[in-house]
C-alpha cells in the first residue's frame, strides 16, 4: 500500500489550515475564515495539526523569523501559502492544496500567481521535511503560534530545555520567598489573538509577575495598510462622506470578532462560530431586519450565560476611571469591571447598533467612536489597551491571561495603518 501517497491524497483533499495574520491583514484574515468555513476545511489552532500554512497580510520582515519556526513546526506533508490582499486568498488557498496532492497532481497544476502564492515551496519542501531542518518545537509542538520558544535569547541567555521552554531561573516572589521563575512569550501567532502582537510575561509559578509588550512590527513604508475595522473612520476623517450605518456595521461586527476570540478562548467553539458567522453576514450587507432576530438570540444567550460569567468574573478588573486615566475609551472604559463587564458591553454595544445599520446620516468622527473607542490617528484606541495590558497581566494567574486579553483584543493594524504612520512621520 502506498501510505505517503494515502496520506497526501487526504491532506490535499481537506487541508487543516493554520493561519497566520500579520497587522494590516484583518481583510485577509476575515475573507480566509470566511472561505474555509464555506469549503469546510478545518481551522488548524497549532502547527502540529496543520498541513497548510497560510500567511494572511503584506510582508513584514520583522516577523518572518518566527513565520520560519512555525512552517518548521509543521509535519510532513506541509505546504505554505501567502495571500497579500483578500482578492489572493481563493488563488492562495487552491495553490496550497495543489502543493499537498500527489506528484502527478502537482506537476499538473499550473503555479500559482506570485501575489497569490507568496514564495511557494518546492516540491520537496512541500512534502516534508528536509533531513536538516531544525525540528525541535517551540512547546508541545505549538512553535510561536503556541506562544513559546519563537524569541531565544528573551530571557538573557537563559538556557532551553529539549522541548523548548526555557529552564527556569530564580526569583523571590511577593512573599519573599525564592521560587522558579519562567520567562514565557505568547504571540506573535496564536490562535485567537490580536495579530502580531507579542506579550513577553515572567512566571513564579503559575502567577505572572512581570510583563513587557513588543512594538507590533510594521509593513514596508510603501505597503502601509489601512486598518480594516476603522476604515469607515480614516475616510471619514480625510473628509469622505460616509453614512453613520456603514460604520455602525463595521462597529458591531468587529464587537463580534472580538466575541469569537473570546468565546473561542473561553471554550465555547459553537457561540465562537456564530458570533463570526453573524460578524460576516453583518459585512456582507445582510439587511438589519434579516440579521436582527439571530443576533438577538445570540446576545440573549452568551449574556445569560452563567457559565461563561462563572469563568471570567473577577478576571482584569480596571475601573472605568482607572481605564480613562491610562488613556481608554469605548466599551472597555464604559464597562468598568472584569473580563464579564468587557464582553457583556459588546452585546450591550451591538443591540445598541442593530437599529441603525442603514442609518444615511454623515459620520460625525468626533460622535461616534470606532469599535475600541474614539478614533484619532496621534493616539489610536488599541495603543491604549495594549499599554493597560501589563497593569492587567501582572498578579494573574497564566490560566487567566489569554481571558484578560481577549476581552481587551487590541487591534494592532490601528498602529500600522496609512492614517497612523502618516501622522506619525509628521
Amino acid at each position: 500500500m502506498d501510505l505517503t501517497g494515502l496520506t497526501l491524497r487526504v491532506a490535499a483533499a481537506r487541508p487543516h489550515v493554520l493561519l497566520a495574520a500579520v497587522p494590516g491583514g484583518a481583510a485577509v484574515r476575515l475573507a480566509a475564515e470566511r472561505l474555509l468555513r464555506a469549503r469546510d476545511w478545518p481551522q488548524a489552532s497549532t502547527p502540529a495539526q496543520a498541513d497548510l500554512l497560510l500567511v494572511a497580510g503584506p510582508d513584514l520582515p520583522e516577523l518572518r523569523t518566527p513565520l520560519e519556526r512555525l512552517w518548521r513546526d509543521m509535519p510532513a506533508p506541509r505546504a505554505r501559502v501567502h495571500a497579500r490582499t483578500a482578492d489572493e486568498v481563493e488563488d492562495a488557498l487552491n495553490a496550497g492544496r495543489a502543493l499537498l496532492g500527489p506528484p502527478a497532481v502537482r506537476h499538473a497544476s499550473a503555479a500559482p500567481p506570485a501575489d497569490a502564492g507568496g514564495h511557494r515551496e518546492g516540491d520537496h519542501g512541500a512534502r516534508e521535511r528536509h533531513e536538516g531542518d531544525d525540528q525541535t518545537p517551540g512547546h508541545d509542538g505549538h512553535g510561536d503560534h503556541g506562544g513559546h520558544g519563537g524569541h531565544g535569547g528573551h530571557s538573557g541567555g537563559q538556557t532551553e530545555m529539549p522541548g523548548g521552554l526555557p529552564m527556569a531561573g530564580q526569583g523571590a516572589d511577593r512573599d519573599g520567598l525564592t521560587l522558579d521563575q519562567l520567562h514565557l512569550p505568547l504571540g506573535p501567532f496564536l490562535a485567537d489573538w490580536p495579530a502580531g502582537l507579542t506579550v513577553r510575561l515572567v512566571l513564579q509559578g503559575d502567577v505572572v509577575q512581570r510583563v513587557d509588550v513588543d512594538e507590533p512590527a510594521r509593513p514596508f513604508d510603501d505597503a502601509a495598510a489601512e486598518a480594516f475595522w476603522v476604515h469607515p473612520w480614516l475616510r471619514a476623517a480625510s473628509g469622505e462622506p460616509v453614512p453613520v450605518g456603514e460604520a455602525v456595521r463595521r462597529r458591531a461586527a468587529a464587537h463580534l470578532d472580538s466575541l469569537g476570540r473570546l468565546l473561542a478562548v473561553a471554550g465555547w467553539p459553537a457561540e465562537a462560530v456564530r458570533a463570526r458567522r453573524l460578524r460576516d453576514d453583518l459585512l456582507y450587507g445582510a439587511p438589519g431586519a434579516a440579521v436582527a432576530p439571530r443576533l438577538e438570540r445570540f446576545t440573549r444567550r452568551v449574556g445569560r450565560s452563567r457559565t461563561l460569567a462563572w469563568l471570567t468574573r473577577g478576571i482584569g478588573v480596571v475601573t472605568a476611571q482607572k481605564a480613562r486615566e491610562a488613556g481608554v475609551g469605548g466599551p472597555a472604559a464604559r464597562a468598568g469591571g472584569d473580563v464579564t463587564s468587557r464582553y457583556r458591553q459588546w452585546l450591550a454595544d451591538i443591540r445598541r447598533d442593530l437599529p441603525r445599520l442603514e442609518d444615511p446620516v454623515p459620520l460625525d468622527v468626533a460622535v461616534e467612536d470606532s469599535p475600541r473607542g474614539p478614533w484619532s490617528a496621534e493616539h489610536p484606541p488599541s495603543a491604549a489597551l495594549i499599554a493597560l495590558l501589563p497593569r492587567l497581566l501582572e498578579g494573574a494567574e497564566l490560566a487567566a491571561a489569554r481571558l484578560v486579553v481577549a476581552s481587551l483584543d487590541p487591534d494592532p493594524d490601528e498602529l500600522v495603518s496609512r492614517g497612523v504612520v502618516e501622522v506619525a512621520r509628521g
